[in-house]
């Protein structure tokens, strides 16, 4: 009867550990309102802009360009803004607060878990702002948005672990941004955001296939628009799986994590 207690008094305080990373990684968004608006605006931009430059010249499945895009500019927003989440661990480190939290009885796998829920909290309101523009870009997804957040929850958790992993090892905000750079480059262009799948050489459909991002904007654009290369399982499974492998690497990195005295 203690013992039992004992867990379910640990689960408790690893659960409320848990929902405090999570609420102050959201309550630091919210304070940041330019960070809304710029991550906001540049997605917009490149759909009005290099949408409709390219889209005034050709289609895509007699779906205009601008419209055959929309999917993979929200993947390319929540994909940057993911990323971009682990420079808060870095900073986290320099004010002393990742070492407050590390010292105190919750786990490191809580720590990283909670920061990955506030990573894809941030990285949901973003992507949410740009489906209300939905309306202007032919698209009426219906019921199927519930299936849209839910593949943009499992990209996302990926996307985010990924940038907390690269956030745990780096010291400098200039490291960290060079090697961003390098990850969200070749994640966003060879997914098929901006270009058909089919008919690709050889050598470049072998980098879409391994690319996991490939798959979330396949799977959101044949919910929002039909099209989709894949099967939507197929798309979920390898989502899913490359999400759970990224936890699992993620939580290795801040268990192996060390902050300078």
């Amino acid at each position: 009867m203690g013992k039992n207690s004992g867990l379910q008094g640990e689960n408790m305080s690893e659960l409320t550990g848990l929902y405090a990373i999570w609420k102050r990684e959201f309550k630091v968004f919210l304070r940041e309102k330019s960070r809304i608006f710029a991550s906001t605006f540049s997605p917009l931009l490149w759909l009005f802009i290099f949408g409709a430059g390219l889209g005034a010249r050709f289609s895509v499945s007699d779906i205009p360009y601008q419209n055959w895009i929309y999917p993979g500019i929200i993947v390319m927003a929540t994909l940057f803004s993911s990323i971009f989440y682990g420079a808060y661990v870095i900073w986290d480190k320099r004010l002393d607060f990742l070492k407050e939290v590390l010292v105190s009885p919750v786990k490191r796998s809580t720590i990283f878990l909670g920061k990955v829920l506030g990573g894809v909290t941030d990285a949901l309101i973003q992507a949410t702002i740009l489906l209300l523009f939905a309306p202007f870009f032919g698209v009426n997804f219906g019921l199927s948005f519930i299936l849209i957040y839910v593949f943009l929850f499992v990209l996302v958790i990926g996307l985010v672990s990924i940038g907390l992993i690269i956030g745990s090892i780096m010291e400098s905000p200039e490291g960290f941004g060079l090697i961003t750079s390098f990850v969200n480059t070749p994640l966003f262009f060879l997914s098929g955001a901006l270009f058909s799948l089919e008919s690709l050489p050889a050598w470049l459909t072998i980098f879409t296939r391994i690319n996991p991002v490939t798959y979330g904007v396949d799977a959101i654009r044949g919910l929002m628009i039909g099209g989709n290369t894949f099967n939507l399982f197929f798309d979920f499974v390898i989502l899913l799986g490359f999400s759970l492998v990224m936890i699992l690497i993620g939580t290795y990195a801040f268990r192996r994590m060390k902050l300078k005295p």
